[in-house]
This record gives structure tokens, sequence and C-alpha cells, in this order.
């Protein structure tokens, strides 16, 4: 059976792959909904629905 030490290389190596696994997670759902913001703020300028584009406009300032 192979020993693992807690402060081996490997073990180091993994937890940092994890690190970098969930930050591109992160920024490709914070991606996402910025995308689908913008797509629904284009929605409300066709519709003319002024009260919406101000709150989703927002809403996009907050997560950029």
């Amino acid at each position: 059976m192979e020993k693992k030490l807690l402060n081996s290389p490997q073990q180091s190596d993994e937890n940092q792959d994890a690190v970098i696994a969930e930050m591109f997670l992160n920024n490709a759902l914070l991606e996402f909904k910025r995308e689908k913001i913008r797509k629904e703020i284009d929605q409300t300028l066709q519709d003319g629905d002024k009260e919406l584009f101000l709150k989703l406009t927002e809403e996009l300032k907050k997560i950029s």
C-alpha cells in the first residue's frame, strides 16, 4: 500500500488542480450570467421596457 504524507507534492498538486478547476468553473459561470443578462438587456431595449433595462444594467454592473 502506498503511503501519502500530508505535505507531499502529490497532495499539493491535487489541491492546486482543484483550486484551478474551481476558478475555471466560477469564471465560466460568471461569463454565462453576464451573457444572459446582456441578451435580456437587448430584449428590454427592443421592448422599450425602461424599468427592467435599468434593473438589469445594475445587476450587470454588480457582477462585472
